[in-house]
């Protein structure tokens, strides 16, 4: 399950190797926090016109990725808050996707190692799901009415941080960057200049791949909560 603020995000960060992943025969499911309301450049744009048309891009990009199914959550772009309301959300969807990993964004990167500010909703999106994951979704007291309509509680095993400043576990997405670029093509309302964002894309990901040997990788902080049981036992 990859867990990210906006329409697009997922696109930017992970996207290659969910892409990977499905290909080798996992099932992948998208939770954007908020449609993207906020994501245009005139005031005069309307906000709901504007929400409607980022989700089309994004569940067109998911079937580029090949995720099952995407959930939109419809928070409130640019407030996006980690309470009690969000943090319910997100243990519904892992309680019902039930996934083995959970990929989001580093909540802790305020500014990225190339320069620039992580946007403020991309942090509370990161600590939101980490908090969802850990303990909140494994708990089968925590929000006990979802527990009781069907949704037991679940154990995720591994959390992906995506644009981490300290990235210990590349991927190699030599096979599927294409995929991931063909999924940013998608998101057109957003990315005007749509050749100097991709070729920014081929060199970020042959940066991240040298430090592999490979031709085009993917850098996340791996936070490892269960070993897997034939390691337990071991």
């Amino acid at each position: 399950m990859v867990i990210v603020a906006h329409p697009d995000d997922a696109d930017f960060g992970p996207a290659a190797t969910a892409a990977r992943w499905i290909d080798a025969g996992s099932v992948g499911w998208l939770v954007c926090c908020t449609s993207g309301d906020q994501g245009g450049e005139y005031a005069d744009l309307d906000p709901l016109e504007l929400a409607l048309t980022r989700e089309v891009e994004q569940r067109t990009a998911a079937d580029v990725v090949g995720y099952a199914g995407v959930t939109f959550l419809h928070q409130p772009d640019g407030g996006l808050a980690n309470d009690l309301p969000l943090r319910e959300l997100l243990v519904r969807e892992i309680r019902t996707f039930r996934p083995d990993a959970v990929l989001t964004t580093d909540p802790e990167v305020l500014f990225h190692r190339d320069g620039g500010v992580n946007h403020v909703d991309h942090r509370t999106a990161g600590i939101a799901a980490v908090d969802a994951v850990y303990p909140a979704a494994r708990n089968p007291m925590a929000f006990p009415w979802l527990a009781r309509s069907g949704l037991a509680a679940h154990r995720v095993r591994r959390i992906y941080l995506a644009w981490s400043s300290a990235p210990d576990a590349w991927i190699d997405v030599s096979a599927t960057v294409e995929r991931k670029l063909a999924a940013l093509r998608c998101h057109a309302s957003q990315l005007r200049d749509m050749d100097r964002v991709l070729d920014w894309i081929r060199r970020w990901t042959a940066e991240e791949g040298a430090v592999i040997g490979v031709a085009a990788g993917e850098a996340f902080r791996l936070v490892v909560i269960d070993e897997d049981d034939e390691l337990a036992q071991a």
